[in-house]
């Protein structure tokens, strides 16, 4: 893993994906491998953001401490381990125009090879979480990446309730995680950066 190139692009309004996205860096910084952690930007107005007390307290917190995420992280890394909430079983609009962005890296084919894993968060566990990862890995294939999902090959993802595309969470009205995914998650970015590990020369 000495010579991957990991990057880990999160979009988190209150702070779930953001915990998880932490999760993975602390994880993958215990391997040799080059670790980058940066946030989608905000799209969303001020005004809606102050609307709510966790979602203006978790972007205060962190919009001065955690790098914005651009295109040239995409170009850099061998792998991408993405986090984000579900929005109506898909990927969050803050998504959604990030990876509209790379079209030009897409045209010079400077995203095939790419190893791309993902997770996600959702209010209850029927939430869309399966349909967010899975409408999210459309893109990928898109982009000709190699999609590492955890599958069922460790028993932290039975414990976090078995979701084999990739680590997801419910989280309550307080922004309480309901299960316990972090064992999910670390494992999840040692399976993305083992895989590769594969293709990285």
């Amino acid at each position: 893993m000495a010579d991957v190139k990991l990057a880990i692009i999160y979009y988190s309004s209150t702070g779930t994906n953001y915990k998880m996205a932490k999760w993975a860096e602390e994880e993958a910084e215990k391997t040799d491998a080059d670790v980058k952690l940066v946030r989608v930007p905000e799209l969303a107005p001020m005004e809606a953001i102050e609307q709510n007390p966790a979602w203006k307290e978790h972007y205060t917190a962190t919009k001065d401490v955690v790098p914005e995420a651009t295109v040239d992280d995409l170009d850099w890394a061998d792998a991408v381990l993405f986090s984000m909430p579900t929005r109506f079983g898909n990927v969050p609009a803050q998504i959604k125009q990030f990876m509209d962005q790379a079209g030009g890296l897409w045209f010079q084919g400077k995203l095939v090879n790419k190893v791309i894993s993902a997770m996600t968060s959702a209010q209850n566990p029927h939430g869309g979480q399966e349909s967010t990862l899975l409408n999210f890995y459309t893109t990928m294939f898109h982009w000709g990446s190699i999609i590492a999902t955890p599958g069922y090959t460790n028993d932290a993802v039975f414990g976090a309730g078995g979701n084999p595309y990739g680590t997801s969470v419910s989280v309550d009205g307080d922004g309480n995680m309901k299960e316990d995914v972090e064992a999910a998650v670390r494992h999840q970015v040692n399976r993305t950066l083992e895989i590769a590990g594969k293709f990285v020369e």
